[in-house]
Protein backbone atom coordinates (compact mmCIF):
# COMPACT_ATOMS: atom_id res chain seq x y z
CA UNK A 1 0.00 0.00 0.00
CA UNK A 2 1.07 3.25 -0.60
CA UNK A 3 -0.54 6.66 0.64
CA UNK A 4 -0.34 9.29 -1.64
CA UNK A 5 -0.88 13.10 -0.21
CA UNK A 6 -1.55 15.71 -2.82
CA UNK A 7 -1.20 18.50 -0.74
CA UNK A 8 -1.83 21.45 -3.75
CA UNK A 9 -5.54 20.25 -2.60
CA UNK A 10 -5.34 19.47 1.03
CA UNK A 11 -7.35 22.79 2.54
CA UNK A 12 -5.60 21.55 6.55
CA UNK A 13 -9.34 20.96 7.66
CA UNK A 14 -7.22 18.12 9.82
CA UNK A 15 -10.01 14.98 9.35
CA UNK A 16 -6.76 12.75 8.61
CA UNK A 17 -4.36 13.07 11.18
CA UNK A 18 -7.95 13.15 13.70
CA UNK A 19 -8.77 9.99 11.78
CA UNK A 20 -6.00 7.97 11.62
CA UNK A 21 -3.24 10.06 13.56
CA UNK A 22 -1.29 7.01 13.40
CA UNK A 23 -0.92 7.45 9.35
CA UNK A 24 -1.32 11.14 9.03
CA UNK A 25 -0.19 14.17 10.54
CA UNK A 26 -0.29 17.82 10.20
CA UNK A 27 2.80 20.14 8.66
CA UNK A 28 2.97 22.88 11.83
CA UNK A 29 3.45 25.87 9.19
CA UNK A 30 0.29 25.49 7.19
CA UNK A 31 -1.69 22.37 8.42
CA UNK A 32 -1.42 20.47 5.05
CA UNK A 33 -1.34 16.79 5.26
CA UNK A 34 1.59 14.95 6.29
CA UNK A 35 1.87 11.10 5.82
CA UNK A 36 3.58 9.55 8.12
CA UNK A 37 6.34 6.48 7.88
CA UNK A 38 4.52 3.30 8.81
CA UNK A 39 1.00 1.64 8.65
CA UNK A 40 2.21 -2.23 8.41
CA UNK A 41 -0.57 -3.17 10.66
CA UNK A 42 -3.42 -5.10 9.39
CA UNK A 43 -5.69 -2.41 10.01
CA UNK A 44 -3.87 0.78 8.16
CA UNK A 45 -5.23 0.02 5.08
CA UNK A 46 -9.14 0.48 6.13
CA UNK A 47 -8.13 3.35 8.03
CA UNK A 48 -6.11 4.80 4.99
CA UNK A 49 -9.20 4.33 3.01
CA UNK A 50 -11.74 5.86 5.67
CA UNK A 51 -9.18 8.87 6.14
CA UNK A 52 -9.27 9.38 2.35
CA UNK A 53 -13.11 9.08 2.26
CA UNK A 54 -13.49 11.92 4.67
CA UNK A 55 -11.19 14.24 3.34
CA UNK A 56 -13.49 17.54 1.57
CA UNK A 57 -10.78 17.96 -0.38
CA UNK A 58 -10.12 14.58 -1.63
CA UNK A 59 -6.31 14.96 -1.33
CA UNK A 60 -5.43 11.49 -0.14
CA UNK A 61 -4.89 9.12 -2.58
CA UNK A 62 -4.68 4.97 -1.71
CA UNK A 63 -2.76 2.96 -3.75
CA UNK A 64 -1.75 -1.18 -4.04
Amino acid sequence: MKIVAHTDRCISSGMCALTAPELFDQDEADGRVVVLPGGRDPGARAAALHAAGLCPAQAIEVRE
